[in-house]
């Protein structure tokens, strides 16, 4: 089966420094080892005297690479003369130049999809560039076999535009950086492995999945990884190893098993545009008929009936006129409790009404003051909601923690995406004199451990949808400093897991109220509860703002 790992490295732009980088690949295979093959991305040639010079000693036998080379074909106008043939060659014992582009297949199965150069608009193009007819006579004859799961390994000079979308930010101005020829063809290759360098700097994005989760079959996931110049000033990292299998040898459940940081593919990001315009058009606005805001809200019922109805454009009769149907979200597919025109929905829980999202007790509430914030519509998660919807949830979050803020507690907010069907994202308050925020992080992280879970840190201003598509199963906390714990469930994940941290001695310290159903209080209470709260919350409560 061929099943022992390859040993690969990677280097970027060489730029002639040929005797640097050879000798820090036997300080390497001197330390860890005999690898495989080196990859050279980027500029391999300089264009001095010195560097001509250099690659005179190895074109003439006088010196020697350590290990197989392949390295990309030019990448400047100035380097093209090292390269006797466009079509690929040995240029000296043990180093090898792959081409303008094409598939290298080794002993092992290992796949390697290569394009040289710069993108060129014209035909013929410069030898030192590739046109869309490369990339066509590259592709076509890989993915029209039903068989076609993707490559091992691609590589190419430039950088695909773009690659950054949903993932972390490279440390360069990325406004004329990459094509978008080359994305596309990394969306087509499904490479495991994508290397480039032309831009100086290392980068390692975040892997990408190539599938839809929920609409297609699991596949394997991307790895892009940017290197820089060898022997560079900053020091920044220039040679990447790995150990990798050949897809063609590898059991199909592992090849397809999805990492922690894993996030949506950074190349379908017209059709996700497209996706949200459609959301945030004004007919998005009108969510639900309008009958479904005039329940008893006690005193707050006029002041809503009053001002609320011009701010929020309903009435009645509102429909009627309207030149566009209202685009409704997502219908329960049954009996919901949480959709506000359902009339399975506890009313008298309900603290306060926005456009989009709405505000209510928590049944069975841990706290007297802990509280949930929905959707109006029906929403599972977060990732699930358009833009004006989030955009309004984040509203309450700001009001919700300048009204516990004065009170001198912190907020702790935390949703569980895993058999529910409508958002719930629970608050709760913790005072400050109990615990720190460090405090409940590691109450969080420890229990997550005891349980075999691990809580992963997400950068604070990640978008969560970034990391977990919709339908994906997540457990969220997030922190009064902004800081984000995040948990992609597998299976069995204990339903009450969010309330079982803060009720535990190191948060609040009330462990008999970790379960909602032992929480119980009579309709009465309830509803003295909510009124109280709805009073106290009123001060910071933006919907009732002109």
């Amino acid at each position: 089966m061929g099943e022992k790992p390859l040993r690969v490295l990677v280097c970027g732009d060489v730029e002639g420094r040929i005797t640097a980088l050879f000798n820090r690949v036997n300080a390497i295979q001197k330390k860890s080892g005999q690898f495989d093959l080196l990859l050279c991305v980027g500029d391999f040639f300089g264009t001095s005297p010195e560097a001509e010079a250099e690659w005179e000693a190895y074109k003439s036998g006088a010196k020697k690479a350590p290990i197989h080379t392949y390295v990309l074909g030019a990448a400047s106008q100035e380097t093209v003369k090292y390269f006797p043939s466009s079509d690929g060659c040995e240029l000296a014992e043990n180093i090898i130049c792959l081409g303008r582009r094409g598939i290298f297949t080794g002993a092992s199965g290992l796949q390697i999809a290569y394009v040289s150069g710069r993108e060129s608009q014209q035909e013929p193009s410069p030898a030192h560039c590739f046109t869309a007819k490369d990339l066509t006579a590259l592709l076509t004859p890989l993915v029209s076999t039903s068989k076609f799961k993707g490559v091992d390994i691609l590589l190419t000079s430039q950088w695909p535009r773009g690659v950054w979308q949903f993932g972390n930010n490279p440390e360069i101005d990325t406004k004329f950086c990459g094509v978008s020829s080359i994305a596309n063809l990394a969306e087509r290759l499904k490479p495991r492995y994508h290397f480039a360098a032309l831009e100086g700097v290392h980068y390692e994005r975040l892997p990408y999945r190539n599938h839809v989760v929920l609409q297609e079959n699991a596949q394997h996931v991307s790895r892009f990884i940017a290197l820089a110049a060898v022997n560079n000033p900053g020091k920044k990292k220039y040679l990447y190893a790995f150990n990798i299998v050949p897809m063609k040898s590898m059991d199909p459940a592992e090849l397809v098993k999805q990492p922690q940081d894993v996030t949506e593919n950074p190349y379908r990001k017209p059709l996700k545009e497209g996706k949200k315009e459609k959301h945030s058009t004004p007919a998005a606005v009108e969510e639900e008929p309008a009958a479904q805001f005039f329940f008893d809200l006690s005193q707050k019922k006029q002041h809503h009936q009053n001002q609320g109805a011009g701010r929020k454009r309903y009435s009645e009769g509102d429909g009627a006129g309207q030149p566009k149907q209202p685009r409704k979200p997502p219908q329960p597919t049954g009996p919901c409790w949480f959709c506000l025109a359902s009339p399975e929905v506890e009313k008298h829980l309900v603290i306060s009404i926005g456009t989009h999202c709405y505000m209510a007790m928590a049944k069975g509430c841990l706290t007297p003051d802990h509280v949930l914030l929905l959707p109006i519509g029906h929403y599972q998660s977060v990732v699930d909601m358009p833009s004006d919807v989030v955009e309004e949830l984040e509203k309450f979050k700001s009001a919700i923690r300048k009204f516990h803020k004065s009170r001198g507690r912190r907020c702790v907010l935390f949703e569980r995406n895993y058999r529910s069907q409508h958002l719930q994202l629970q608050v709760v308050p913790v005072p400050m004199e109990r615990c720190s925020t460090e405090d409940i992080k590691e109450a969080f992280m420890v229990q997550a451990q005891e349980q075999q879970m691990e809580l992963m840190e997400i950068p604070e201003h990640t978008d969560l949808k970034q990391i977990a598509p919709p339908g994906t199963p997540y457990f969220y906390v997030e922190l009064d400093t902004g800081e984000k714990l995040f948990y992609r469930i597998k299976k069995n994940f204990p339903l009450q897991f969010g309330r079982e941290v803060l009720a535990s001695e190191a948060v609040l310290n009330i462990p008999t109220r970790a379960d909602w159903r032992d929480c119980k209080y009579s309709r009465e209470e309830e509803e003295a509860l909510t009124k109280q709260v709805r009073s106290d919350f009123q001060p910071f409560d933006f919907t009732m703002d002109d």
